[in-house]
């Protein structure tokens, strides 16, 4: 199974840090976000993964190269300008072949086992839903067993891991879009499965949390 990181945002929202770094390679815990989803991804066992770029791109290149450990790297340049989660996905459908295919935000750091994401959703994405954040109360989609649904008791938010086939995507045009339209359509009509997973997980998404998680992990070197 191949992957797809998405790393090409701006990271408005954690300036001034990424005015001279991209969002990706700010470090936690003595290395940079995306080496995480790399070694996630590594001891999945998967062999070839795509990163997006745009804001700072030449850095991330530079920085990870086109290898890392077996597994091969490749890049999708989207411009200067970010195409959103939806088109930057689109984009890189060329790269990712016709099998599902993993897809991991960037931005985000977890313990969710890779591996256990299944090869063949039964639908057109399968996604990995978490606790809402005290940043985002109100959630995303709503769990029903191993479906998600518009409403519902249990409001849970996306957790930026899932696995996609890109029928997610047909009828789709290039250019900048969001993601979350086509999964909303999707859950409306029943086809996304999901799961609920309990583990560690956090939305590095301003530099407070950067220095909350950085120091939670240094913490967890000590011990």
């Amino acid at each position: 199974m191949k992957a797809m990181i998405l790393a090409a945002g701006r990271g408005e929202r954690m300036r001034p840090l990424t005015d001279s770094t991209p969002k990706p390679l700010l470090q936690v815990g003595g290395k940079p976000l995306i080496v995480y989803h790399l070694e996630a991804l590594a001891r999945a066992g998967v062999r070839e993964v795509v990163i997006n770029t745009a804001w700072l791109a030449d850095q991330i290149s530079a920085a990870l190269g086109e290898r890392f450990g077996e597994m091969q790297i490749r890049y999708s340049y989207e411009g200067a300008k970010a195409l959103e989660t939806g088109g930057g996905i689109f984009n890189a459908l060329p790269l990712l072949g016709d099998a599902p295919f993993v897809v991991i935000n960037g931005y985000i750091w977890h313990d969710y086992p890779v591996e256990a994401l299944p090869a063949d959703p039964d639908g057109p994405a399968h996604l990995v839903m978490v606790d809402n954040p005290p940043q985002h109360p109100q959630g995303d989609f709503a769990l029903e067993g191993a479906r998600l649904v518009p409403s519902g008791e249990l409001r849970l938010t996306y957790s930026g891991i899932g696995v996609y086939r890109a029928a997610l995507f047909d009828g789709c045009e290039p250019g900048v879009f969001r993601l979350a339209p086509l999964l909303q359509r999707a859950i409306s009509e029943g086809r996304i499965s999901a799961e609920h997973y309990h583990g560690r997980w956090r939305d590095v998404g301003t530099p407070q949390r950067l220095a909350e998680l950085d120091a939670e992990l240094r913490r967890d070197m000590r011990h």
